[in-house]
């Protein structure tokens, strides 16, 4: 009934849509293996995508070709650039989406990729011969055969939902848990663990008194994640703000008692940057109030997301308290928030490909791994899909460090540090993250895209002609001089001191105070110069002049670190050997398998001195 496929993909999340779509359009023949095939990349939880540092990854996929920045602008109702008071390294975007759209786009994309064929089933197993993965066992008793498997499973390994006293098994809401991958798994020699997330009620949009709440709009010049021309849904809608007071809190604290989170029925680690409304009342004992985002679901919908308002309290202790937070009054509830738990596999038993080191072919991307966000299970997704193709066709892997994404960044945490709470993606991991913004994730990976074979010949043309073009306008600002009569007025008005002789252009776009913006109004040369260019070529000569020198400080530490990213260790090298190296540092380095010093580096327990002796032996 089947033919052998090259890559099967388990689980039509974020990630699974990913991995199967980088995989085929590399050639490879892929089956798309999902329990439901009317949720394919249901937006679990929020109806958003992007945020702080967020954002930076789904331009990353894009950048590199993948499909969630397109099927996010094509599906998005409101668009709003994060943190825009700070500087350009911070600048996160963030779209409210259209949920099903979103959904039935990803579709529609699927199914328009070759080489993508779909199978509504639960994977029960895995075939493995020896150390190597050969295909996957499903519930009705199918075996398909496969040269490499991707593992996207989400929240439904032996997945339980909890609401209140109610334990129910589930990998979501309405839908059932996958059983049996975690027992293999665990016989075959890996370690897996419990994790738990969230989701907050939804409720009737027509039942909420928005007059109560602060309008939230998004961008007025209206932003986009993907780098390609996408057609956008005209339309946007508004967000809005409310808070929770002490009524909201003591009405949920009636519920205490019967939370599963604190009577001890739920083991996994939840989310520490996403706490349910519970445990933020319980943590931040201190404050009287916490924000709530109402968001809409939809274009044609009334179902609002009650973003903040995570919780598996008793359903009517939700409703209860719901009701006491402004413009809440008469709200009507569609369904609860509840909390699910579900296994996952520490990702320290990963490569830095996501190929697990004890089954050769088969590769983790998503939750499976710890993580959290749509985001973060995406990149993982695209990742995995790749290297499943590139290493069944023997060619190179493709590994992202960490100076040049915060994918890099993402997985070499996983792999080499591990987590023990579903780990979420912050501009503060990225040690160098005024080099990886969002604004030039086309720059940085669009080459990498293009050798792989996901970003066409046009494509690459684009992004340079953004960069000569962006490199012309600086060229033009060190070249040009302005006159201090010409300019002074001005100046005077941005609060930054006069010039007493003529200046270069370029030092004075270098001053905080002053943009293009400003200059144009002083210089009719300089505005007849940019007229010609788009608003993203103008905004990233801008951020060159501005940052220069932080640029060179920052490449300079990025060169020195790229000796020890560069030194490679064999994978096979026995840690015990070298008794100067600690005991710690040992198993440590045993256990993950560093690919090279600066990897090794970065692992927990493994100090300086002992980074000292692998440089000896590596040097030799």
């Amino acid at each position: 009934m089947f033919k052998k496929y090259n890559v099967i993909v388990v689980g039509a999340g974020h990630a699974g849509c990913e991995a199967a779509a980088a995989a085929a359009n590399l050639g490879s023949s892929v089956l798309l293996i999902t329990m439901n095939m009317g949720t394919i990349a249901q937006m679990s939880c929020n109806p958003a995508m992007g945020g702080v540092a967020k954002g930076q990854i789904v331009r990353e996929v894009d950048a590199l070709g993948g499909y969630s920045g397109i099927i996010t602008d094509k599906t998005s109702i409101q668009f709003r650039m994060l943190n825009q008071s700070k500087g350009p390294a911070m600048w996160s975007p963030r779209a409210q989406s259209d949920r099903m759209r979103f959904a039935e786009e990803w579709r529609l994309a699927l199914e328009a990729t070759l080489n993508v064929d779909f199978w509504q089933d639960t994977v029960t197993s895995l075939l493995v011969k020896g150390n190597t993965v050969c295909g996957v066992r499903t519930s009705i008793g199918i075996e398909i055969e496969a040269d490499a498997v991707v593992l996207t499973n989400g929240t439904f390994l032996n997945g339980v939902i909890h609401i209140g006293e109610k334990r129910f098994g589930g990998g979501r809401t309405g839908e059932k848990a996958a059983t049996g991958l975690t027992e293999q798994l665990v016989e075959l020699g890996f370690e897996a663990g419990r994790m738990k997330t969230g989701t907050p009620p939804r409720v009737d949009g027509r039942s909420l008194n928005y007059s109560q709440m602060e309008e939230q709009w998004g961008d007025p010049v209206r932003g986009k994640f993907s780098f390609t021309d996408v057609p956008m849904i005209e339309e946007q809608r508004c967000c809005w703000i409310t808070y929770t007071n002490t009524d909201v809190h003591e009405t949920l604290k009636e519920g205490f008692e019967k939370s599963p989170m604190f009577t001890g029925r739920i083991k996994g680690l939840g989310p520490r940057y996403c706490p349910s409304i519970e445990d933020k009342i319980n943590r931040f004992a201190e404050r009287d109030r916490h924000q709530i985002f109402v968001e809409p679901e939809g274009l044609n919908t009334v179902e609002i997301y009650v973003n903040g308002f995570s919780t598996s309290l008793p359903e009517d202790v939700q409703y209860k308290a719901l009701t006491k937070i402004p413009g809440f009054e008469n709200a009507k509830m569609f369904r609860p928030g509840y909390a699910i738990e579900y296994d996952f596999f520490p990702p320290t038993q990963l490569s830095l490909t996501l190929e697990t080191k004890q089954i050769s072919n088969l590769y983790f991307a998503g939750q499976i791994n710890g993580t959290t966000g749509y985001e973060e299970a995406a990149s993982q997704g695209f990742i995995a899909g790749i290297n499943a193709h590139q290493k069944i066709n023997d060619k190179h892997e493709l590994i992202l460090k960490r100076s040049e994404s915060y994918i890099g960044v993402l997985i070499d945490d996983l792999v080499t540090k591990g987590t023990e709470e579903p780990y979420r993606m912050f501009t503060s991991r990225a040690e160098h993250r005024l080099l990886l913004r969002q604004d030039n994730a086309d720059i940085r990976l669009s080459p990498i895209g293009h050798e792989l074979g996901l970003i066409n010949d046009e494509r690459l043309e684009k992004v340079n002609q953004k960069v000569k073009n962006s490199d012309d306008i600086v060229a033009y600002t060190k070249s040009k001089s302005i006159d201090p009569s010409t300019v002074n007025g001005l100046l005077e008005e941005l609060g930054t001191s006069a010039l007493t002789q003529s200046n270069k252009l370029f030092n004075l776009l270098s001053r905080p105070q002053v943009t293009f913006e400003d200059l144009k109004k002083a210089d009719a040369p300089l505005a007849e110069l940019l007229s010609a260019y788009d608003k993203e070529t103008i905004e990233q000569a801008e951020i060159k002049i501005k940052y220069e020198s932080y640029f060179i400080k920052e490449m300079e530490i990025v060169d020195k670190m790229k000796k020890m990213e560069d030194r490679e260790i064999n994978p096979n090298f026995d840690y015990h050997t070298l008794v100067s190296l600690s005991k710690e540092a040992r198993e440590k380095l045993m256990r993950i398998k560093p690919r090279t010093l600066g990897q090794a580096s970065r692992i927990s327990g493994v100090s300086p001195s002992d980074i000292s002796v692998l440089m000896v032996h590596v040097s030799r």
